[in-house]
């Protein structure tokens, strides 16, 4: 029986009383990428920031690797489990290297450097660069394969492709595939850019102005690309 590595039922979450996200239901299995797909303001972000308990929720139950997720002030419970939240803006530490950065990884014994180059050889000849004199792109795969190096059962990224042109960000997502293929892990995709995140997911969610307005396989919403743009857009029917 396939593992349920994340279960969102009837979600309520935003900021100071105000829903940004409403009845949200949506689940992650281990062993398959989901994309969270939507519009700038849709909330995407808002999502994830409940799901790793950054945000409080306002009803619904969020039940992360067999545990609801803690009250605020207590998110490192949902790290101990096992998810890696990868946040949007890549968050390097600038000031340190490469090395230095990856180092902030280990939970315990020594950082498996090896593992986190195997999937980002292109960061090996920048191990002792500093951060802050990467790419955008290089920043970016330093923060994944930071969080690859913390083995994390359910992966959560938000915004991969963000500030990088689509060249870049196509090279990424299939790593996050042979992340999740390799290790049975479960990932959640962030994603403006739908088709790229389609092409490497197993199913989507599309979220409009806080609400869920279309889900299914990412086959079956690639295949039918008036409904999807349909919405985000708002128009036409997406049932």
């Amino acid at each position: 029986m396939t593992e349920t590595l994340l279960d969102v039922r009837g979600l309520h979450a935003g900021y100071e009383g105000v829903a940004v996200v409403r009845d949200l239901t949506m689940h992650v299995n281990a062993g398959e990428i989901v994309a969270l797909l939507g519009a700038n303001g849709a909330g995407k972000t808002t999502t994830l920031r409940t799901i790793s308990g950054l945000v409080d929720r306002y009803g619904g139950e969020v039940t992360v690797l067999g545990g609801p997720v803690p009250k605020l002030r207590r998110a490192y419970e949902v790290a101990r489990r096992g998810m890696a939240h990868v946040p949007e803006g890549r968050g390097v530490l600038a000031e340190l290297t490469v090395r230095e950065n990856l180092f902030l990884a280990k939970r315990r014994g020594e950082v498996d450097y090896d593992h986190a180059l195997d999937y980002f050889p292109a960061l090996g000849k920048l191990i002792d660069r500093q951060a802050a004199l990467l790419s955008g792109g290089e920043q970016q795969m330093l923060v994944v394969a930071r969080a690859i190096l913390g083995d994390p059962k359910l992966l959560v990224i938000d915004e991969l492709s963000l500030g990088l042109a689509p060249i870049v960000v196509a090279e990424l997502i299939p790593i996050v595939r042979r992340f999740v293929e390799e290790t049975g892990a479960g990932a959640l995709l962030v994603e403006q850019y739908a088709e790229m995140a389609l092409t490497h997911s197993d199913r989507a969610y599309v979220l409009r102005h806080g609400d869920l307005v279309l889900e299914g396989t990412a086959a079956d919403l690639l295949a039918d690309r008036s409904r999807l743009d349909a919405a985000y857009l708002g128009g036409g029917e997406t049932e």
